[in-house]
């Protein structure tokens, strides 16, 4: 059995919403043979990293970057699981305030430098979710469950 890693920092109502459409879509009737396993950026390990096959990464833009909980999440298993995580697919949301440009570039450098191949546009969204966002996170979940399916 696959399984997809969803890794999330959801400091705010917003978030949670973002959070909350991700999983539904992973875990919607049709993707099979998929387990998903979800961890707060602060909690997840290298572990759990070597452990998926694929991950949803989400977070929020602070200060033009990505919250202090994802930057400590990829700190914490950048080398550990530099060589042995090359290739495996991911996908990201991030929520801003109103700009989130410096968080999807960090984002993109940091997932770049592990060798992690995006497998579905990044999510972005700026002031409190609408229908689109909710959707569009719905999407992503199902899209990266979807392709780790056998």
């Amino acid at each position: 059995m696959a399984t997809l890693l969803i890794v999330h920092h959801t400091p705010s109502p917003n978030c949670q919403a973002l959070f909350e459409a991700v999983v539904s879509g992973a875990t919607t009737d049709g993707i099979e043979g998929v387990q998903v396993v979800r961890r707060a950026a602060l909690a997840a390990t290298a572990s759990d990293v070597l452990a998926a096959d694929g991950y949803v990464l989400g977070t929020p833009a602070n200060l033009g970057y990505l919250s202090g909980a994802m930057k400590h999440f990829f700190d914490q298993v950048y080398y550990p699981c530099l060589d042995a995580t090359q290739g495996r697919p991911f996908g990201s949301y991030v929520h801003g305030g109103n700009d989130v440009t410096g968080a999807v570039r960090a984002m993109d450098a940091i997932t770049k430098g592990l060798g992690w191949r995006r497998a579905a546009d990044a999510v972005t969204v700026t002031g409190e979710p609408g229908k689109a966002a909710i959707e569009a996170c719905w999407e992503l979940g199902a899209t990266i469950a979807a392709g780790l399916m056998d």
